[in-house]
């Protein structure tokens, strides 16, 4: 059996593995080795995978938009987790980001589009419709744009980020578009892209890419950084936010830069060393305090599986299946055993770093497997 499909065997037996009576948990392996909750988002990125293997884990991924949809907060909020105990908080519920609104509207969509069953779509319409609310109150400058709180996506403490950022707009363009809000949608996208108002704009056309975040410009002084984050441009190209022109020319930096070596993806580009403009003090405290270590530059094969998925968007499809088959060799590694699909791996090395048996690595593989198969990005 080729790599590519004992890749796909063995990530069904991770999905397995972290398939709870609750709904999909982060991890497949208990405490401390693993993470024992439901993340919003990895919850529905895990999904994404699930979703192509018939019905197998249909009833994991209804638990989990079941779960989220039951927490969710009198304002709208989706939850961040359920299940984690935060000592601060004294709570199995947390909250305090702006993609767990995102995913969960994804995730809706997603299970309506695969399963071919709207029931959910119609007994969380309330749900839907206070998740889209909630967004559309995260915008401060009445622009129709969201703006977010430092740590509040995926990458949490690393890098500092703030305002308009590309990972939260290609996912809010998704959803918007979804659920109707066509108009909405399209000036997200013409805004992103420069066509309108173009000082709102993040793609930036000398770097060739989409800036991280940015926020307000100060007679000429934009608070605003310019490394590379590899998932917001990449979810960019897999939704349908950029342009084919935009998208090529992300996909043309990181080939140029490597950013898919020696596995995809590292998570951003440059990686930020103390003393760097954007240093921040707290950074030397979290786990991504060394370059290529954990979000500083680590490479995330979760991130890998949309890169995959962006090369099929542009009908790359034989470099999509040869980026598939390095992928397939970065989620067989491990530190203790093969086919661990860890969390992420050495940025430099590729050595085998954080949680195994981790769900959105096996999703994202899973969902990029489809994506090659197929020669379409689904649910998109």
């Amino acid at each position: 059996m080729d790599i590519i499909n004992e890749g796909l065997k063995q990530a069904i037996n991770v999905l397995e593995h972290c398939a709870k009576s609750s709904g999909f948990f982060a991890s497949g392996l208990p405490f401390p080795e693993g993470y024992e909750g439901l993340w919003s988002r990895d919850s529905m990125i895990t999904s994404l995978g699930a979703s192509t293997v018939e019905t197998k884990f249909k009833n994991t991924f209804a638990k989990s938009l079941a779960l989220l949809s039951r927490h969710q907060s009198k304002l709208g909020q989706i939850p961040n987790a359920v299940g984690d105990y935060n000592t601060e908080r004294k709570s199995k519920i947390t909250f305090n980001t702006v993609d767990a609104n995102l995913w969960y509207l994804i995730g809706q969509s997603v299970f309506s589009q695969a399963y071919r069953d709207n029931s959910f779509i119609i007994k969380y319409k309330d749900n839907i419709e206070r998740a889209i609310l909630w967004l559309k109150y995260q915008n401060p400058n009445e622009d129709g744009l969201l703006a977010q709180q430092p740590t509040m996506d995926w990458q949490d403490a690393f890098p500092h980020k703030y305002g308009r950022t590309i990972h939260a707009h290609a996912l809010y363009y998704s959803a918007l578009k979804t659920f109707g809000h066509k108009k909405s949608a399209a000036r997200v996208k013409n805004i992103m892209n420069g066509e309108e108002e173009k000082y709102l704009s993040l793609y930036d056309e000398s770097l060739g890419y989409y800036l991280p975040w940015a926020w307000k410009d100060h007679d000429g002084d934009r608070e605003q950084e310019d490394w590379f984050d590899s998932l917001g441009n990449l979810l960019a190209i897999v939704t349908d936010l950029a342009t084919p022109e935009i998208a090529k020319s992300i996909l043309d930096y990181i080939e140029k830069n490597k950013i898919n070596r020696p596995f995809p993806c590292r998570a951003i580009n440059p990686p930020i060393k103390r003393g760097d403009k954007e240093w921040h003090a707290y950074f030397s405290r979290c786990s991504a305090k060394d370059p290529y270590q954990y979000l500083n530059a680590g490479i995330w094969p979760f991130i890998g599986g949309f890169y995959v998925a962006a090369l099929v968007k542009i009908k790359a499809y034989d470099k999509a299946e040869q980026e598939l088959n390095i992928l397939a060799q970065a989620n067989k590694l491990g530190r203790t055993e093969e086919w661990e699909f860890n969390e992420w791996l050495d940025g430099q090395t590729g050595e085998a770093k954080g949680s195994a048996f981790q769900g959105w690595s096996a999703g994202a593989y899973l969902y990029a497997c489809e994506c090659v198969k197929q020669k379409k990005v689904l649910y998109f």
